[in-house]
Protein backbone atom coordinates (compact mmCIF):
# COMPACT_ATOMS: atom_id res chain seq x y z
CA UNK A 1 0.00 0.00 0.00
CA UNK A 2 2.69 2.32 1.04
CA UNK A 3 4.76 1.69 -2.77
CA UNK A 4 1.33 2.42 -4.39
CA UNK A 5 0.83 5.58 -2.22
CA UNK A 6 3.91 6.58 -3.32
CA UNK A 7 3.71 6.19 -7.12
CA UNK A 8 0.61 8.03 -7.20
CA UNK A 9 2.25 11.37 -5.46
CA UNK A 10 5.19 10.97 -7.71
CA UNK A 11 2.77 10.95 -10.75
CA UNK A 12 1.01 13.96 -9.38
CA UNK A 13 4.24 15.32 -9.25
CA UNK A 14 4.96 14.37 -12.84
CA UNK A 15 2.74 17.38 -13.62
CA UNK A 16 5.67 19.96 -12.84
CA UNK A 17 7.35 18.75 -15.95
CA UNK A 18 4.81 21.17 -17.35
CA UNK A 19 5.25 24.37 -15.97
CA UNK A 20 2.83 26.60 -17.29
CA UNK A 21 0.41 24.13 -16.89
CA UNK A 22 1.16 23.48 -13.54
CA UNK A 23 1.32 27.05 -12.38
CA UNK A 24 -1.65 28.16 -13.85
CA UNK A 25 -4.30 25.19 -12.37
CA UNK A 26 -2.64 23.08 -9.41
CA UNK A 27 -3.19 24.79 -5.68
CA UNK A 28 -0.97 22.93 -3.85
CA UNK A 29 -3.49 23.64 -0.75
CA UNK A 30 -6.02 21.27 -2.07
CA UNK A 31 -3.76 18.91 -3.73
CA UNK A 32 -4.63 15.32 -3.58
CA UNK A 33 -1.13 14.93 -2.40
CA UNK A 34 -1.36 15.99 0.86
CA UNK A 35 -3.90 13.68 1.90
CA UNK A 36 -2.02 10.86 0.98
CA UNK A 37 0.88 12.07 2.64
CA UNK A 38 -0.90 11.67 5.59
CA UNK A 39 -1.89 8.28 4.62
CA UNK A 40 1.37 7.33 4.72
CA UNK A 41 2.13 9.17 8.02
CA UNK A 42 -0.40 7.56 9.73
CA UNK A 43 0.83 3.93 8.47
CA UNK A 44 4.79 4.79 9.26
CA UNK A 45 3.59 6.02 12.89
CA UNK A 46 1.85 2.52 13.07
CA UNK A 47 5.09 0.54 12.37
CA UNK A 48 8.63 0.26 14.22
CA UNK A 49 11.27 2.60 12.80
CA UNK A 50 15.33 2.14 13.19
CA UNK A 51 16.49 4.41 10.98
CA UNK A 52 15.13 7.74 9.79
CA UNK A 53 14.97 6.41 6.20
CA UNK A 54 12.42 3.88 7.27
CA UNK A 55 9.92 6.85 7.63
CA UNK A 56 10.88 8.77 4.11
CA UNK A 57 8.16 9.12 1.63
CA UNK A 58 8.08 12.74 -0.88
CA UNK A 59 5.36 14.56 -1.09
CA UNK A 60 7.03 18.37 -2.22
CA UNK A 61 10.41 17.63 -0.70
CA UNK A 62 12.93 16.51 -3.76
CA UNK A 63 13.74 12.87 -1.59
CA UNK A 64 12.22 11.61 1.21
CA UNK A 65 12.74 13.98 3.85
CA UNK A 66 8.93 15.09 4.10
CA UNK A 67 8.10 11.73 5.94
CA UNK A 68 11.26 12.25 8.00
CA UNK A 69 10.58 15.63 9.21
CA UNK A 70 6.71 14.30 10.00
CA UNK A 71 7.85 11.77 11.61
CA UNK A 72 10.06 13.30 13.74
CA UNK A 73 7.65 16.25 14.84
CA UNK A 74 5.35 13.68 15.31
CA UNK A 75 7.81 12.51 18.38
CA UNK A 76 9.22 15.35 19.40
CA UNK A 77 8.34 18.50 22.13
CA UNK A 78 8.83 21.94 19.59
CA UNK A 79 6.79 24.49 21.47
CA UNK A 80 7.59 26.65 18.05
CA UNK A 81 6.01 25.58 15.18
CA UNK A 82 8.60 27.72 12.97
CA UNK A 83 11.16 27.19 10.54
CA UNK A 84 13.63 28.42 8.29
CA UNK A 85 15.06 26.94 4.76
CA UNK A 86 17.84 28.30 2.94
CA UNK A 87 18.05 27.79 -0.78
CA UNK A 88 14.34 26.61 -1.57
CA UNK A 89 14.23 28.43 -5.62
CA UNK A 90 10.92 28.85 -6.66
CA UNK A 91 9.83 26.24 -3.55
CA UNK A 92 7.61 24.03 -5.81
CA UNK A 93 10.21 21.43 -4.30
CA UNK A 94 11.58 21.78 -0.31
CA UNK A 95 11.74 19.97 2.72
CA UNK A 96 9.42 22.95 4.91
CA UNK A 97 6.48 23.30 2.05
CA UNK A 98 4.43 19.74 3.47
CA UNK A 99 5.02 21.19 6.88
CA UNK A 100 3.75 24.65 6.33
CA UNK A 101 0.87 23.35 3.85
CA UNK A 102 -0.19 20.34 5.61
CA UNK A 103 0.66 21.06 9.66
CA UNK A 104 0.26 24.94 9.58
CA UNK A 105 3.87 25.90 10.20
CA UNK A 106 5.15 29.60 10.05
CA UNK A 107 8.93 30.00 8.05
CA UNK A 108 10.88 32.04 6.21
CA UNK A 109 12.58 31.08 2.88
CA UNK A 110 15.43 32.38 1.49
CA UNK A 111 17.11 32.07 -2.19
CA UNK A 112 19.38 33.88 -3.76
CA UNK A 113 17.13 34.48 -6.88
CA UNK A 114 14.43 37.41 -6.59
CA UNK A 115 12.82 35.60 -10.07
CA UNK A 116 12.03 32.78 -7.88
CA UNK A 117 11.33 35.02 -4.51
CA UNK A 118 8.62 37.01 -6.95
CA UNK A 119 7.29 33.37 -8.04
CA UNK A 120 7.01 32.64 -4.26
CA UNK A 121 5.44 35.84 -3.51
CA UNK A 122 2.64 35.07 -6.49
CA UNK A 123 2.37 31.81 -4.94
CA UNK A 124 -1.14 31.10 -3.18
CA UNK A 125 0.71 30.02 0.30
CA UNK A 126 2.39 33.55 0.34
CA UNK A 127 -1.49 34.61 1.01
CA UNK A 128 -2.88 31.28 2.30
CA UNK A 129 0.02 30.91 5.34
CA UNK A 130 2.43 32.46 7.22
CA UNK A 131 5.87 32.14 5.19
CA UNK A 132 8.02 35.35 4.20
CA UNK A 133 10.11 34.90 1.44
CA UNK A 134 13.67 36.93 1.08
CA UNK A 135 15.90 37.23 -1.68
CA UNK A 136 19.49 37.36 -0.59
CA UNK A 137 22.40 35.30 -1.29
CA UNK A 138 23.85 33.94 1.91
CA UNK A 139 27.18 34.48 3.58
CA UNK A 140 28.84 34.84 7.43
CA UNK A 141 28.20 38.58 7.06
CA UNK A 142 24.99 38.90 6.47
CA UNK A 143 23.38 35.78 7.50
CA UNK A 144 21.99 36.61 11.81
CA UNK A 145 20.69 40.00 9.93
CA UNK A 146 18.89 37.60 7.56
CA UNK A 147 17.67 34.95 10.11
CA UNK A 148 16.67 38.37 12.49
CA UNK A 149 14.25 39.58 10.24
CA UNK A 150 12.00 36.61 11.46
CA UNK A 151 13.10 37.86 15.16
CA UNK A 152 11.45 41.23 14.06
CA UNK A 153 8.30 39.95 12.80
CA UNK A 154 7.59 38.99 16.48
CA UNK A 155 8.68 35.30 16.35
CA UNK A 156 10.96 33.47 19.16
CA UNK A 157 14.46 32.81 18.91
CA UNK A 158 13.65 29.40 19.59
CA UNK A 159 12.69 27.88 15.91
CA UNK A 160 11.78 24.11 15.11
CA UNK A 161 13.86 23.40 11.99
CA UNK A 162 16.59 24.94 10.20
CA UNK A 163 17.51 23.74 6.65
CA UNK A 164 20.41 24.57 5.16
CA UNK A 165 21.33 23.45 0.99
CA UNK A 166 22.96 26.16 -0.18
CA UNK A 167 25.12 23.70 -2.44
CA UNK A 168 28.33 25.03 -0.71
CA UNK A 169 29.29 26.95 2.16
CA UNK A 170 26.83 25.00 4.97
CA UNK A 171 29.26 24.17 7.40
CA UNK A 172 30.66 28.26 7.37
CA UNK A 173 26.96 29.23 7.58
CA UNK A 174 25.84 26.87 9.97
CA UNK A 175 28.70 28.01 12.62
CA UNK A 176 28.27 31.53 11.99
CA UNK A 177 24.98 31.38 13.05
CA UNK A 178 23.88 32.89 16.61
CA UNK A 179 20.65 34.15 16.44
CA UNK A 180 18.10 31.44 16.49
CA UNK A 181 18.42 28.42 18.26
CA UNK A 182 16.70 25.52 16.23
CA UNK A 183 15.70 22.21 17.61
CA UNK A 184 16.47 20.26 14.51
CA UNK A 185 18.98 21.12 11.82
CA UNK A 186 18.97 19.41 8.28
CA UNK A 187 22.11 19.71 6.32
CA UNK A 188 23.18 19.01 3.10
CA UNK A 189 26.65 17.10 2.77
CA UNK A 190 28.82 15.90 0.17
CA UNK A 191 28.90 12.05 0.10
CA UNK A 192 31.67 12.22 -2.20
CA UNK A 193 34.40 13.83 0.61
CA UNK A 194 33.78 10.16 1.76
CA UNK A 195 32.79 8.51 5.43
CA UNK A 196 36.04 9.51 7.13
CA UNK A 197 37.41 12.81 6.15
CA UNK A 198 36.58 15.76 7.97
CA UNK A 199 36.68 18.67 5.31
CA UNK A 200 34.53 21.54 4.00
CA UNK A 201 35.27 23.43 1.10
CA UNK A 202 37.07 26.89 2.00
CA UNK A 203 35.21 29.58 2.80
CA UNK A 204 34.56 32.15 0.04
CA UNK A 205 31.29 34.18 0.19
CA UNK A 206 31.07 34.45 -3.65
CA UNK A 207 31.32 30.69 -4.67
CA UNK A 208 28.99 28.84 -6.68
CA UNK A 209 29.64 25.40 -7.81
CA UNK A 210 28.10 25.86 -10.92
CA UNK A 211 31.02 28.03 -12.39
CA UNK A 212 32.85 25.18 -12.14
CA UNK A 213 31.35 22.72 -14.37
CA UNK A 214 31.82 19.85 -14.30
CA UNK A 215 33.66 19.68 -11.31
CA UNK A 216 31.11 21.68 -9.78
CA UNK A 217 28.98 18.76 -9.65
CA UNK A 218 30.56 17.08 -6.97
CA UNK A 219 33.35 19.56 -5.54
CA UNK A 220 30.89 22.00 -2.80
CA UNK A 221 30.33 21.79 0.77
CA UNK A 222 30.78 19.65 3.34
CA UNK A 223 31.45 16.31 4.51
CA UNK A 224 29.31 14.72 6.90
CA UNK A 225 32.27 14.22 9.59
CA UNK A 226 32.93 17.65 9.41
CA UNK A 227 29.37 18.50 9.93
CA UNK A 228 29.08 16.05 12.75
CA UNK A 229 31.78 17.66 14.09
CA UNK A 230 30.21 21.31 14.35
CA UNK A 231 27.45 19.73 15.54
CA UNK A 232 28.66 18.21 18.49
CA UNK A 233 30.48 22.08 19.35
CA UNK A 234 27.54 23.70 19.22
CA UNK A 235 25.39 21.09 21.27
CA UNK A 236 23.62 19.03 18.32
CA UNK A 237 23.67 14.91 18.22
CA UNK A 238 23.72 13.56 14.35
CA UNK A 239 20.43 11.16 14.21
CA UNK A 240 20.89 9.79 10.83
CA UNK A 241 20.36 10.57 7.15
CA UNK A 242 18.40 9.84 4.38
CA UNK A 243 18.61 7.17 2.13
CA UNK A 244 19.71 9.12 -0.77
CA UNK A 245 22.98 9.92 1.17
CA UNK A 246 22.60 13.85 0.63
CA UNK A 247 20.75 15.63 3.75
CA UNK A 248 21.95 14.75 7.54
CA UNK A 249 19.90 15.11 10.57
CA UNK A 250 21.14 16.63 13.95
CA UNK A 251 18.88 17.16 16.97
CA UNK A 252 19.98 19.53 19.94
CA UNK A 253 20.81 17.73 23.39
CA UNK A 254 18.23 18.59 25.05
CA UNK A 255 15.81 17.14 22.86
CA UNK A 256 16.99 14.00 22.09
CA UNK A 257 15.76 11.63 24.69
CA UNK A 258 12.23 10.76 22.52
CA UNK A 259 14.59 10.00 19.51
CA UNK A 260 17.81 8.46 21.26
CA UNK A 261 17.50 5.06 19.79
CA UNK A 262 18.20 6.99 16.29
CA UNK A 263 21.60 7.58 17.21
CA UNK A 264 22.76 4.10 17.67
CA UNK A 265 21.62 2.93 14.20
CA UNK A 266 22.65 6.73 12.61
CA UNK A 267 25.49 6.58 9.71
CA UNK A 268 27.13 7.46 6.71
CA UNK A 269 24.90 7.07 3.61
CA UNK A 270 26.74 7.33 -0.20
CA UNK A 271 24.80 8.87 -1.93
CA UNK A 272 22.88 7.04 -4.62
CA UNK A 273 22.55 9.80 -7.55
CA UNK A 274 24.94 9.96 -10.68
CA UNK A 275 25.71 13.37 -11.77
CA UNK A 276 25.31 13.84 -15.62
CA UNK A 277 26.24 16.53 -18.04
CA UNK A 278 26.53 16.58 -22.10
CA UNK A 279 29.88 16.35 -23.71
CA UNK A 280 29.50 16.31 -27.91
CA UNK A 281 25.74 14.77 -27.47
CA UNK A 282 26.79 12.17 -25.14
CA UNK A 283 25.95 11.93 -21.74
CA UNK A 284 29.13 11.48 -19.68
CA UNK A 285 29.04 10.85 -15.80
CA UNK A 286 31.81 10.57 -12.75
CA UNK A 287 31.54 6.68 -11.85
CA UNK A 288 31.87 5.04 -8.90
CA UNK A 289 35.38 6.51 -8.00
CA UNK A 290 33.86 10.44 -8.11
CA UNK A 291 36.65 11.64 -5.82
CA UNK A 292 39.30 10.91 -8.58
CA UNK A 293 37.99 13.75 -10.69
CA UNK A 294 38.45 16.08 -8.16
CA UNK A 295 42.11 15.64 -7.45
CA UNK A 296 43.82 18.61 -6.81
CA UNK A 297 41.18 21.06 -5.72
CA UNK A 298 41.55 22.25 -2.03
CA UNK A 299 39.77 21.51 0.90
CA UNK A 300 39.90 22.56 4.21
CA UNK A 301 40.98 20.23 6.77
CA UNK A 302 39.23 20.20 10.16
CA UNK A 303 41.19 17.96 12.09
CA UNK A 304 44.56 19.82 10.99
CA UNK A 305 42.73 23.43 11.20
CA UNK A 306 44.58 23.63 7.33
CA UNK A 307 43.54 23.66 3.64
CA UNK A 308 44.96 20.69 1.64
CA UNK A 309 44.62 19.63 -1.34
CA UNK A 310 42.59 16.62 -2.33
Amino acid sequence: MIQKIKKIIAYISNLKLVPFLYADTVNDLKSPKILLGNILLNQILEKEISTLSDAEFSVFSQWGDDGIIQYLISKLDIPNKTFIEFGVENYRESNTRYLLINNKWHGLVIDGSQQNINFIQKDTISWAHHVFAECAFIKKSNINELLGGLISKGYDKEIGILSLDIDGNEFWIWEEINIVNPILVIVEYNAVFGPDNCWTIPYDENFNRFSLLPKGYIYYGSSLEALKMLATKKGYTFIGCNSNGNNSYFLRNDKIDPVEFLVKTAKFIDSSFQELWLVNKHLKYFGKNRIEFIKGEKVYDLINNKIVEI
